[in-house]
């Protein structure tokens, strides 16, 4: 059975808390996982969480501040350690090669797993496979960083009612499904497209275009939210988002499910990050990233 999810395994901002562990986020998509952003602790949230090291196929970090790359040698010595049977793919922005090279061998430990370093340089997109493709875009904040975006090809949907139109039951339904027609009657003539699930991954960064275009249709929207709206200057000064920021590109994008998450430390009150967000009209599913939070990826329309 296919599970699409995300695994929160850490939401503080800069400095973990009692409550909240550095950042780290695992997307588990049909027996694939994606390890987003791990900072400090994230082994330890993992274990926490009941995510193995053999569940991750790639590592996406978005820049190299430590609450979002210190637990990169961790990660990688333990997916050693265990011996993952798969490679793992790598993914961070191209300058900070020095920062990936320094934690990969931070330490000594044995090789056993084939890590592929995959830097990013550019806008575009980083892997194509049969179940996705990943992208990248440029953000805004005071070192460089990338956001990162998963889309599923389109596929089509079958409607009963045009096979019975039609007069395809039994085996024919497969028939047609496999060779796209069978007696002048094709797959357009009884299905439609189904579109692809989308997943966008932003972290630190100021309003931008990046921000726009990973969130542009999304079925699932992680993004920062550092601060309330009332510190929007902090949050511009220090290459952040608001709370109502974050709500606002959602709400334009037409995402279904927003998570709110990368909390300032100075905030005691996660319910007023929900408020701020609502008062900037995104209606859809909501939540505010709790650690160890399990959250669906929403079912397709």
């Amino acid at each position: 059975m296919s599970v699409r999810e995300l695994v929160v395994l850490g939401t503080a901002s800069q400095v973990p808390t009692r409550h909240r562990n550095h950042n780290g986020y695992v997307l588990l998509w049909d027996g694939r996982g994606i390890l987003f952003d791990p900072g400090e602790g994230t082994q330890r949230q993992m274990l926490r969480a009941g995510v193995a090291a053999h569940d991750l196929d790639r590592i996406c970090v978005t820049h190299f501040h430590g609450d979002h790359s210190l637990g990169l040698a961790g990660v990688i010595q333990r997916i050693n350690l265990d011996q993952v049977p798969h490679p793992v793919t790598a993914h961070y922005p191209a300058s900070g090669q020095h920062f990936f090279e320094r934690l990969r061998y931070a330490t000594a430990y044995r090789e056993t797993v084939q890590l592929t370093e995959a830097p990013v340089a550019a806008d575009g997109p980083l892997a194509v496979t049969e179940d996705f493709t990943l992208d990248a875009r440029r953000l805004s904040h005071p070192v460089e960083s990338y956001g990162y975006r998963i889309t599923e090809p389109d596929g089509r949907r079958i409607l009963p009612e045009k096979l019975a139109e039609h007069g395809i039951k039994g085996p024919d339904v497969g028939r047609i499904q496999r060779d796209g027609s069978l007696n002048g009657v094709t797959l357009d003539d009884v299905s439609e497209v189904r579109r692809g699930q989308r997943f966008a991954f932003v972290m630190d960064t100021r309003l931008c275009d990046g921000v726009h275009a990973l969130a542009d249709g999304a079925d699932m929207l992680v993004i920062e939210s550092t601060f309330l709206d009332e510190d929007a200057r902090l949050a511009t000064d220090h290459g952040h988002l608001t709370a109502g920021q974050a709500a606002a590109v959602a709400r334009d994008a037409g995402v279904r499910h927003l998570v709110l998450t990368h909390f300032s430390q100075r905030y005691s009150d996660p319910a007023a990050f929900e408020r701020q967000a609502r008062a900037a009209g995104f209606d859809g599913e909501l939540s505010i990233a709790q650690d160890l939070m399990r959250v669906p990826v929403p079912k397709r329309t």
